[in-house]
């Protein structure tokens, strides 16, 4: 989370700073007190449809301070009997609430990304529960709290598509439902901190090794062969995009090399613990390459993306680099590493032959499920939200920025430029008269700004 909230404040422009860091702040604390209240056990309580768990609170004592336990996790042979036991991480229910939520929270920044600048705030304080309850909760429990799509064998070991092809097709839709930024704003949008905006992807990247080094729910092998790979996947991406921007521009980009991190990050999710390390270079090469042609390249070319403002471009960051790892992951998952976290015996990716051919089918078609739903519930939720609220800032909020959404602007920077004007900034303790010098111009003796 701080690591998001440095990035998304620094990477825009000066008067969306505060706004920018609010809505991924708002968001991870609104997150927090929905999750507890009733999403965590729709995601990972028991079964209320193949897709969707019983909403209940995760808030007592009897319930928090018992072992952790996945209760829908149990998976059955096709005669009945136990295949992999229920899933019972040994510490407690509140470790596993609390840890499963931050991806949670995680998956809703992603969102924000899209459509920054321009949402009304309003709108967005009631997008975020709405969205969490009606559509990250089906994802989740669809593949990792023990529905149809876990007990059918998709890997999607850290959130692939739980987390990164959900943001992305969700962000692209509300930025579509949303509308654009001001025209002065979309052809021009500058960080406004480049230097801070690396300390945040610096913490994002340190921060996805608990990610997905965390997501066995154990310190065990499948752990740091996933922190291993992580890592190297997001360096390898890194230097891909950075060496593909020199190329055809002539000169490495600070925002492309973050851009490639988080590309990286994203594709290795969904297969981290399961792939060998050189299958994370690969990956690694494939998400420094292919989201950079889709946002660089094709973006540019194609009239219907860019009729869609997604402000940070989480489509191309997120959605094609989580699809493309789920995807490669159904080719790449190698049986041993595979055998040690999932609950499906004999899953494999295809390249290793017997089933990996029906392996990336499933992935395929998890793909399409997550897609689907996330743009049919994010289209129905804001559409009901604009019936109480307009979706978009007003003009003169977008033109003003910050100041004029919160009242309150990023630095405290006397006038931003501008000529002191006594008449405009009143009188000021210890500002000495103002007198011609020699060449005609006005002279300050002994002015004293108080800034």
């Amino acid at each position: 989370m701080p690591g998001l909230i440095i990035l998304y404040a620094s990477i825009v422009k000066k008067k969306w700073a505060v706004n920018s860091a609010f809505m991924a702040l708002y968001a991870f604390a609104a997150v927090l007190i929905c999750w507890v209240l009733l999403c965590y056990r729709m995601a990972f309580g028991d079964e209320l449809l193949p897709f969707w768990g019983k909403g209940a609170p995760a808030l007592g004592q009897k319930y928090l301070a018992r072992q952790a336990r996945v209760p829908e996790s149990t998976h059955y042979r096709n005669d009945g009997s136990i295949e992999s036991p229920v899933s019972q991480p040994l510490y407690p229910m509140a470790t596993l609430v609390y840890f499963q939520f931050t991806f949670a929270a995680i998956t809703m920044i992603l969102v924000a990304g899209s459509v920054l600048g321009r949402m009304n705030i309003r709108a967005w304080m009631a997008f975020v529960p709405l969205w969490l309850v009606f559509s990250y909760t089906v994802g989740a429990f669809s593949l990792w709290g023990g529905g149809f799509l876990y007990h059918w064998g998709v890997i999607d070991y850290s959130g692939g598509y739980v987390i990164h092809l959900s943001s992305g097709i969700a962000g692209f839709t509300a930025a579509y439902w949303v509308g654009p930024r001001l025209k002065s704003d979309r052809e021009r949008f500058p960080p406004n901190n480049i230097l801070l905006m690396i300390a945040g992807a610096g913490l994002l990247w340190m921060g996805w090794s608990g990610f997905n080094g965390g997501a066995p729910y154990a310190a065990n092998i499948t752990a740091s062969v996933a922190v291993m790979n992580t890592n190297i996947s997001a360096a390898t991406s890194l230097l891909v995009w950075t060496t593909l921007d020199v190329v055809f521009f002539g000169k490495p980009s600070v925002i492309g090399a973050i851009q490639g991190m988080m590309t990286g990050l994203a594709c290795i999710t969904p297969g981290a613990g399961v792939v060998q390390s050189w299958a994370a270079i690969v990956m690694g090469i494939l998400a420094g390459s292919v989201p950079w042609f889709t946002m660089m390249i094709l973006h540019k070319k194609s009239v219907w993306l860019q009729q869609v403002d997604d402000t940070l471009g989480v489509f191309h960051t997120h959605a094609v680099a989580g699809l493309m790892g789920g995807l490669v992951t159904g080719l790449l998952a190698e049986p041993t590493l595979c055998s040690m976290t999932l609950p499906v015996s004999g899953t494999r990716g295809a390249f290793y032959g017997g089933s990996g051919g029906k392996q990336f089918l499933k992935q395929v078609v998890a793909a399409l499920f997550v897609i689907g739903w996330n743009i049919v519930s994010t289209t129905i939720i804001l559409l009901v939200i604009r019936i109480f609220m307009p979706l978009r800032m007003p003009e003169h909020e977008l033109l003003i920025g910050d100041d004029a959404v919160h009242g309150e602007e990023a630095y405290a920077l006397w006038g931003d430029g501008e000529k002191y004007d006594p008449n405009r900034h009143g009188s000021v303790f210890g500002a000495a008269e103002i007198t011609p010098n020699d060449f005609g111009q006005s002279t300050a003796r002994g002015v004293t700004i108080n800034l």
